[in-house]
């Protein structure tokens, strides 16, 4: 068919050119409809099943959550480990070579050509001169040296038929925009884990203020037994009671401030310094951050365009999909126009005359018909990674919703329990503030007192604990709904 367009005027390079341009609308290989649906029901629906049912907003979270916190600096040490963290810099550096592979990939549709250049001086025996020595009669003393000079431009191109370089062009493109998902999920992991460390500082550092102020209370308790013991109103047992209890409290400072030292090194890591960099600004003791007083959770669809795994398991599955057709184009031939032009010459001053030019061009077929199943065994590969990318997407969806609905319930739990811890702190406070009164007055006695106080200790430690952990399951929150991820240029 296409041969009936030509006229036999036509040139046959020119008829070449042209049915390889009609020739190479063709590409094999499956065309890439989107990702599969998965859970349908669920991903589209107008909330999430686990939401609790106060303090939520349903519209759609902002990325850097970190800012309703209110706290200038965990801002401003998340700002500092999605600038310097070593993980985030490896993952930009995989987005570059990825980008690169993709430029290299588009390279490979396009010709090729080089110049060369060279400067032949040689001299060759007179054979007349070799023939007479061996018959004793003298001869010439050989020819000169002779020289050569060329120039000239080669290129080739191979055509693109049937849409190999067209797939692999369209997976390196799929891959990149994978990778560049990959370091969205670093930052948003990044992000959580910062945000918890700091948490975690302020939890112990609060929790260590406790069991000082408590170790102090107790020891001036201590110290006024003593007293009563040398009058004669206090038993040595009551001394030795109170001992111990000031020596279990002192017990856990040591593990607590650990935890702090701990808790500082990480954030130094984490924005990518070195332990201890950090002491002096985060050593005083600070409030933890604020809650907001609502929580905005969008609804699964918009978290499952956010999340960024889910959007890498997407691109990867395109990637490998394209990967099929830029395996299949190998069963068909391929065709290569092959091009120079060059000039030579003895003397260089001659070399750019019109008579010493010359010129070739021809189309070059190469054929694979006998590979004994190499290229199909490669395309069975090819489908067998695209379905393994299908089966790791359904994954990820299913993951990110279960991740979403069980951050969603734990962090409805916490804050029910925390209600609670902070009742039983309150009745523990008043039950202290009121054995301690009667204790002085010689109404209870000091086992009672110690009692309510341990009871009073406990429940504060409780309370900060519980407030610690709904903040953590805050930022759990945060993460499971793919936030805090940057554009990345």
């Amino acid at each position: 068919m296409i041969s009936t367009m030509f006229s036999r005027s036509t040139p046959p390079v020119f008829s070449t050119l042209l049915g390889a341009a009609l020739l190479a609308a063709c590409t094999v290989g499956p065309d890439y409809s989107g990702a599969p649906q998965v859970a349908t029901d669920a991903a589209h629906a107008q909330g999430f099943v686990r939401t609790p049912a106060t303090g939520m907003v349903s519209t759609r979270a902002p990325s850097q959550w970190w800012l309703a916190l209110n706290d200038p600096q965990l801002n401003a040490l998340i700002d500092a480990a999605l600038a310097h963290n070593p993980d985030v810099h490896a993952a930009q550096a995989r987005l570059r070579e990825a980008r690169a592979q993709l430029q290299h990939s588009k390279a490979n549709g396009m010709p090729t050509a080089s110049f060369d250049a060279a400067a032949l001086r040689t001299r060759s025996p007179d054979v007349s001169s070799l023939t007479s020595s061996q018959d004793g009669s003298s001869g010439s003393s050989g020819r000169g040296p002779l020289s050569l000079y060329t120039a000239g431009f080669d290129a080739s191109w191979e055509i693109d038929l049937f849409g190999g370089t067209r797939r692999a062009v369209e997976a390196a493109s799929a891959e990149a925009d994978a990778v560049d998902a990959d370091l969205a999920d670093t930052q948003v992991s990044l992000a959580a884990e910062v945000a918890q460390a700091y948490i975690d500082l302020r939890d112990e550092q609060h929790r260590l203020q406790l069991a000082q102020q408590s170790a102090d209370l107790e020891q001036q308790m201590l110290t006024l037994t003593q007293q009563r013991r040398a009058g004669g109103t206090a038993a040595d047992v009551d001394v030795e009671r109170l001992t111990t209890q000031v020596e279990n409290t002192r017990a856990t400072l040591t593990p607590l401030d650990q935890q702090v030292t701990e808790s500082l090194d990480q954030l130094a890591v984490l924005t990518g310094q070195a332990p201890g960099a950090l002491d002096s600004a985060l050593s005083a003791l600070r409030e933890m951050p604020a809650l907001p007083a609502s929580v905005q959770v969008g609804d699964p669809g918009s978290m499952l365009q956010q999340r960024p795994d889910v959007r890498a398991a997407e691109r990867r599955l395109a990637s490998n999909n394209a990967q099929i057709g830029e395996q299949t184009a190998n069963f068909f031939p391929k065709v290569t126009l092959l091009g120079d032009i060059g000039f030579s010459a003895a003397d260089p001053g001659h070399l750019v005359r019109k008579s010493n030019f010359s010129w070739l061009g021809v189309p070059y077929l190469q054929w694979n018909i006998l590979d004994f199943g190499r290229t199909l065994s490669s395309v069975h590969s090819a489908q067998a990674s695209r379905d393994e990318a299908d089966a790791k997407y359904t994954k990820a969806v299913l993951g990110a919703l279960q991740d979403a609905n069980t951050s969603l319930s734990r962090y409805g739990h916490q804050r029910e329990h925390l209600v609670t811890l902070q009742k039983v702190q309150a009745s523990a406070d008043r039950s202290a503030t009121l054995t301690r009164q009667r204790y002085r007055a010689g109404a209870s006695s000091l086992i009672d007192l110690l009692d309510t106080q341990r009871t009073q200790f406990s429940a504060q430690q409780n309370v900060v604990a519980g407030q610690a952990e709904l903040l953590k399951d805050f930022v759990s929150l945060q993460k499971s709904l793919g936030l805090g991820w940057q554009l990345n240029g």
